[in-house]
């Protein structure tokens, strides 16, 4: 059996592309790289130096500037891996909802997209990845050689951040987390650079009512099928 050296996992918000994606690396042995966390270091570095998300310029000149960096978890709270922002660990900064609300429109840009797109296609061309995204298979790795394009319904997605967001002792609403997914769908879905939506040899799998594991083993199945073809 050959597995495929590079998988591209894209799919909308809390959809479980990192879930599935970091299982999925584990079992292969392979890297593990969620591309959007590039995006939202920029957005927290944007957020600290008091640019404005709609001074695209000053966004993209922020973006070529800084650097981000992402290896390996170091630190056994979680994380999925270590994000360095100009050498300050800020795994967990990156998640807060401030940047949450300001990243889609900041990953929208087109200069800013150019820039993690050369640094994402360096990791991916290494082979041996996992990389999960939003436009892994359309516009980073359009050559992977499996595609898989997670998606689930608005609601299911919202449970699913809504549960992660009550872990972490976080006080919100699920009314607010639904409204705020259904804009990020919006804005994804219609962005000029790069939209969310699947490549055309992807592999399309609905993940609602599916556990974790279920899903899992469906993914695998399907890298075995690439392989065999």
């Amino acid at each position: 059996m050959t597995i495929p050296n590079s998988i591209a996992i894209d799919g909308p918000a809390s959809s479980g592309k990192s879930t599935i994606g970091v299982r999925l690396a584990e079992r292969l042995g392979y890297l593990f790289f969620d591309t959007g966390i590039m995006y939202r270091a920029v957005t927290l570095a944007v957020i600290r130096a008091g640019i404005g998300v709609d001074d695209e310029e000053g966004v993209t000149q922020l973006a070529h500037r800084v650097h981000i960096d992402v290896r390996p978890p170091t630190v056994a709270d979680g994380r999925k891996e270590d994000v360095l922002l100009d050498g300050e660990d800020v795994t967990w900064a990156i998640r807060e909802p401030e940047v949450e609300k300001r990243v889609s429109k900041i990953s929208a840009y087109a200069g800013v997209r150019r820039a993690m797109t050369e640094l994402q296609r360096r990791i991916g061309k290494r082979g041996r990845v996992v990389m999960v995204g939003r436009d892994i298979g359309t516009v980073v790795m359009p050559d992977a050689d499996l595609k898989i394009f997670l998606d689930a319904s608005l609601e299911e997605r919202a449970r699913r951040r809504f549960r992660e967001l009550i872990q972490r002792g976080e006080a919100v609403r699920f009314e607010d987390v639904l409204a705020g997914l259904k804009q990020r769908d919006q804005i994804d879905s219609s962005r000029e650079i790069a939209p969310l939506k699947p490549a055309d040899d992807a592999v399309i799998l609905n993940t609602d009512g599916l556990s974790v594991e279920e899903v899992l083993k469906r993914v695998f199945e399907l890298c075995k099928d690439c392989g065999d073809d």
